[in-house]
């Protein structure tokens, strides 16, 4: 174990910061809550956002970028959805600063400079991009409208944690315009699988589909589809939703469509969005106290190859025999680092790629040329195999492909191991306190049992898996009649 990380079972907390940090994936900046995205951090979060971008584009949407700033009135046209931010908005309400003549100098706000209507720093963008609909849709030839956003947000959080929840973020929302309830349904289960395709094949992790409670869900919306991914201290992580908003945003921004039939009608909406929370995701689901283990469809450096030399001969010569092999990687696809820098040892750079989860190392010295072989690392399960150079490129494709299927099935029979049916209290509090992970338990249905076992236990529901199975039982609580199991945990 790296001295320089804690291990998961002394502080799990502490072993997420020092991977993240370590990593060199973010750090902490000198505004509150905020976090600062480093190269290597963003170079992950790019592979998953140009990875998304295709999906998003495939299934017949396009991007746009709406503004930063909502004016006050625009953002409560929504009930609800203002409600539901109301606490964490920021809000701009000056335009100028100027000098304090009684403070040596200072900046100080102007007063006269106060807006006439204050703007807020969008927590999410429905308002503004509901309130330009309007002008952009008037028949049902408009229809489907289907955008997407890359953008920051900003939601000011009390309790922040590198990628987990900060006060600013980087994500995707999409908004989606249809002429009937049928289109808009299938559209929010569409982009709800395009997610869980996402997180599970190359992300590496497993996820659970389902549906948010009533007091779950995102704030305006008829229903919330989502996927729940189970971490490695048995919490769990919503990793992303997917809203069906019914005609609410419709309405409260007057945006109707005349259908073939030259009759008005409000158009039928969806949101969906993930956000660099997936970053925290893969950090807690796969790494282990050495650093990070990163999935290779999606690591910024999938491959390094670190010479082990004695004296410039040496050097010139491996590198000679390596660089038809690092064309060749880069020709099938493969990001690939050469690092012979001579100003740290190769013991301290396999230290260094391991805490950063490259998924392949290759160390090659002049012996090895003699034998025509060089060795070969896997991150994820550190195994080191005596490989010929012969084939060596498409040898090191097909571990890629390994490893990326060995990651997902090992964080697979993880989840599958923490998922426990229990059917009363006491085994659903004891597995809790024992076991973690997702609780597989029946429920009354009623938002006053879900609060009361929340602050009980802190553990919530997590979504009514949409494969679930109709089974008669009691609720863990009341005892009172239930037709399923829904899946309860606590989590991030």
């Amino acid at each position: 174990m790296s001295k320089e990380i804690t291990s998961r079972q002394q502080d799990y907390s502490q072993w997420y910061n020092d991977l993240v940090l370590k990593g060199e994936l973010a750090d902490y900046s000198a505004v509150r809550g905020c976090m600062v995205i480093k190269p290597y951090g963003f170079a992950l979060w790019e592979n998953m956002r140009d990875v998304l971008d295709r999906k998003f584009k495939d299934t017949g949407h396009v991007n746009a970028y709406f503004p930063l700033l909502v004016p006050k009135s625009l953002f409560e046209a929504e009930e609800k959805n203002a409600e539901g931010f109301a606490k964490e908005c920021a809000v701009v309400t000056h335009y100028r600063l100027k000098t304090d003549p009684e403070k040596h100098g200072k900046l100080m706000v102007d007063p006269e400079a106060r807006l006439e209507e204050e703007l807020i720093i969008r927590p999410t963008s429905e308002a503004i991009i509901w309130n330009t609909y309007k002008g952009w849709i008037q028949s049902y030839r408009d229809l489907p409208l289907l955008i997407n956003q890359w953008a920051n947000v900003m939601r000011w959080e009390m309790r922040t944690r590198l990628f987990l929840r900060t006060a600013e973020f980087l994500w995707q929302e999409g908004h989606t315009a249809h002429a009937t309830s049928e289109e808009a349904v299938a559209e929010t289960v569409q982009m709800l699988d395009v997610y869980a395709d996402f997180v599970e094949k190359y992300m590496a992790l497993p996820v659970i589909k389902g549906v948010k409670t009533e007091s779950e869900r995102f704030a305006g919306a008829v229903d919330t589809y989502c996927i729940e991914a189970l971490m490695q201290d048995g919490k769990a992580l919503q990793a992303g939703t997917s809203h069906f908003l019914g005609q609410n945003f419709a309405k409260a921004f007057d945006v109707k469509y005349s259908d073939k039939n030259n009759k008005l009608d409000y158009v039928w909406a969806t949101s969906w969005g993930v956000s660099t929370r997936l970053i925290g995701a893969l950090v807690m689901a796969h790494s282990d106290d050495d650093g990070l283990i990163l999935p290779p469809k999606i690591a910024p450096l999938q491959v390094v190859i670190v010479p082990i030399y004695k004296g410039d001969e040496q050097r010139g010569m491996i590198k000679e025999v390596m660089n038809p092999v690092v064309k060749m990687l880069k020709e099938l696809g493969i990001s690939v680092k050469y690092d012979d820098s001579d100003n740290s040892r190769p013991g301290w750079k396999f230290a260094e790629y391991e805490k950063k989860g490259v998924p392949v190392r290759i160390a090659v010295g002049a012996r090895d040329l003699e034998n025509n072989v060089v060795e070969v690392a896997r991150r994820d399960t550190k195994e080191k195999m005596s490989v010929s150079m012969e084939g060596i490129s498409y040898y090191i494709k097909t571990l890629l492909d390994e490893i990326q299927l060995n990651m997902f099935e090992k964080a697979r029979i993880y989840r599958d191991e923490h998922i426990t049916k229990v059917n009363t209290w006491n085994e659903f509090v004891n597995t809790l306190e024992t076991k973690a992970g997702f609780v597989s338990a029946h429920w009354d249905g009623t938002a006053e049992t879900e609060a009361a076992i929340k602050e009980k236990t802190k553990a919530t529901i997590r979504c009514i898996p949409l494969n679930n199975e109709q089974e008669s039982g009691k609720c863990i609580l009341t005892g009172n009649p239930s037709t399923q199991r829904v899946l309860f945990a606590q989590a991030y």
